[in-house]
């Protein structure tokens, strides 16, 4: 298969020999790993591995750096990203393969068994919002093992952003933009080392999304607001008619005209996405 193997590395010396290992048992036509500037032995590791397209950071540029630096130099058809934590099953690889022929992107979608337990909640938040907004089901909104087509993740090549996430963004992109994604059930293992995912992450990731649905489907994002207002609006009135005995009407006025602005905001700037 004219497929090539994306690998970010990143603090990995615990696992990422036997990932590549791994990856190598696939038969792949190149395997590029970048090292984010890795402070552990991940690098010294990486240079004594023959058979790897080895790009090391200068500096640690994040995630999502990493793969865009593997995509500019990937030279197949295809491109397949998995983490080197040895969380995900790459004897798996077939099941998704086999699929890549009738979608434009094929995801590993993970048992939640080893996902840790802090994370559920955050994910399961990110998840439903990431539905609502792509209005449509996402089994595993970040999951980093994947196969897509080079040529199309390309087009979205200026919104990845620099840390998180790679993986966010080009679901969205992909799903908001009428390409077809199959989500195939994998297992999941425990990861070997310390992740680099932090609580603080959550707020990025919400925005992250907001923009990228913003960017492909602001009349969603827009008309969400226009709702919320106008449900505001009512509740000003039937709260002041009812308890306060004195419709603050002026209040209730400008709630509903900031409904059916942003509303108007909304479809001008569809009609603007619909162009580009």
């Amino acid at each position: 298969m004219d497929i090539s193997f994306i690998v970010p590395v990143y603090n990995e010396q615990l696992s990422i020999k036997e990932t590549i290992n791994q990856i190598k048992e696939q038969k792949p036509n190149e395997i590029i790993v970048v090292d984010d500037a890795s402070t552990d032995a991940s690098y010294s590791i990486l240079k004594k591995i023959k058979g790897i397209k080895l790009i090391q950071h200068p500096y640690n540029k994040g995630y999502s750096s990493a793969i865009k630096t593997a995509l500019r130099k990937a030279k197949s058809k295809y491109v397949c990203i998995v983490d080197a934590d040895d969380t995900y099953p790459i004897k798996e690889f077939p099941k998704l393969k086999k699929h890549i022929n009738n979608y434009d992107m094929v995801v590993g979608a993970r048992s939640q068994k080893n996902i840790p337990l802090m994370r559920k909640p955050a994910k399961f938040i990110l998840k439903k919002l990431a539905n609502y907004l792509a209005n449509k089901k996402i089994p595993d909104l970040n999951s980093g093992f994947r196969i897509f087509n080079k040529k199309y993740a390309m087009e979205f090549f200026h919104l990845y952003p620099q840390r998180f996430s790679f993986t966010v963004t080009i679901t969205l992109a992909f799903l908001t933009s009428g390409y077809s994604v199959k989500y195939v059930p994998i297992s999941y293992h425990k990861r070997k080392g310390k992740s680099s995912i932090q609580p603080k992450h959550f707020v990025e990731f919400i925005n992250l999304i907001l923009r990228v649905i913003t960017y492909f489907n602001p009349f969603k994002i827009f008309f969400t607001c226009s709702i919320l207002l106008f449900l505001a609006a009512l509740g000003i009135f039937g709260y002041s008619n009812f308890f306060l005995e004195q419709v603050m009407d002026i209040t209730t006025i400008i709630f509903a005209l900031s409904s059916l602005q942003v509303f108007l905001f909304g479809l001008v700037a569809d009609m603007i996405a619909k162009r580009k």
